[in-house]
């Protein structure tokens, strides 16, 4: 298998692509041809990105109350859970972590909310934080906000806005298991739509779900697909309260032919591994630079706590990477 590995990883950095059935065969990977795969992620990562990895940072700038019952988040009002609960919180704040987020190496600084999506009043505060953000710091901000028009696409883009984030969590034949109080078709839609006003996208999703193997293919095919420039990869840390509260965690070496997965099916695009990664891979997190990500989330996430930002930085002092600096995502 080793000699076929390397043989679909020249034909993918010499142009080319690789099938559905051919993926599958990837993921099952095991032994000594997964360090293979990994050997082969690596050289098509740096093929088409380079060396440089990058680092990026969140704000939960709304928590709580959500209406939609995914069955993995601890912020959905369906579930009872520790989550904390609060409004959205004012531009002060919000502008002040991301100077925090660009000090700390980040080039790319998230506004996240709970809720199905904005409109009104929060989306003109959300609004004043972007404009504020690229006036006041060199970080690129971007906004995950739920379900949204092309017309609030815009609003944002005008606002200073350059990355939309909108996870499909999962693939489209698995979603019914995860998610019923929306469509899978509106995910989508928000995704064509934020493209269509003509700015970048970054989505991806949760392994651990009790998704198949092929539906981790699914996913990554998918994404492919609607030409997302920045792909997010989640592993699931069960929260007490929600539906998934006694999932078994999946093991690093699943988590690493995941990530390595995603980079044979999406060459050229940022692949950067984010919630989830301490409790999931543990030891093993520095590999998921070997396995072809290029970047991850240092920092806190939604409602769980993230390794220091100091620890990853010795992490990446150790691995000898360069980290990319914020350019404000002009390109």
């Amino acid at each position: 298998m080793k000699q076929w590995i390397a043989e679909v990883t020249e034909r993918i950095i010499g142009g080319g692509e690789v099938t559905v059935s051919e993926a599958q065969r990837l993921i099952g990977a095991d032994g000594s041809d997964s360090m293979a795969l990994f050997l082969g992620a690596t050289r098509i990562r740096e093929r088409f990105l380079g060396s440089d990895v990058h680092l990026c940072a969140i704000i939960n700038a709304k928590s709580g109350r959500c209406p939609e019952n995914c069955a993995f988040c601890a912020q959905s009002a369906h579930y009872t859970t520790s989550a904390p609960v609060y409004p959205l919180l004012d531009e002060e704040r919000i502008v002040g972590e991301a100077r925090v987020a660009q000090e700390n190496g980040s080039s790319c600084y998230g506004i996240v909310t709970s809720g199905s999506t904005v409109e009104g009043e929060e989306l003109k505060q959300i609004c004043g934080a972007l404009r504020r953000i690229r006036e006041e710091t060199a970080i690129a901000p971007a906004c995950s906000l739920g379900i949204i028009t092309e017309e609030t696409a815009r609003t944002l883009k005008e606002a200073g806005m350059k990355t939309y984030h909108h996870n499909l969590e999962t693939a489209r034949s698995f979603f019914s298991n995860v998610c019923t109080t929306h469509e899978y078709d509106e995910d989508i839609a928000t995704i064509r739509a934020v493209k269509k006003a003509g700015l970048r996208v970054c989505s991806g999703g949760i392994f651990g779900l009790g998704e198949s193997p092929a539906q981790r293919v699914e996913l990554a095919f998918t994404l492919r697909e609607l030409d997302v420039e920045s792909i997010p990869l989640n592993f699931l840390n069960p929260i007490p309260g929600t539906p998934l509260e006694n999932a078994e965690l999946i093991t690093p070496q699943e988590c690493l032919k995941a990530i390595a997965l995603f980079r044979f099916i999406n060459p050229a695009k940022e692949i950067s591994v984010c919630g989830g990664r301490e409790q999931n891979l543990r030891d093993l997190q520095s590999w998921i630079f070997f396995a072809g990500a290029s970047g991850t989330m240092t920092g806190n996430y939604l409602t769980t706590t993230g390794r220091a930002a100091a620890e990853d930085w010795q992490m990446l002092k150790d691995l000898e990477l360069t980290v990319t600096a914020c350019d404000r995502g002009e390109s």
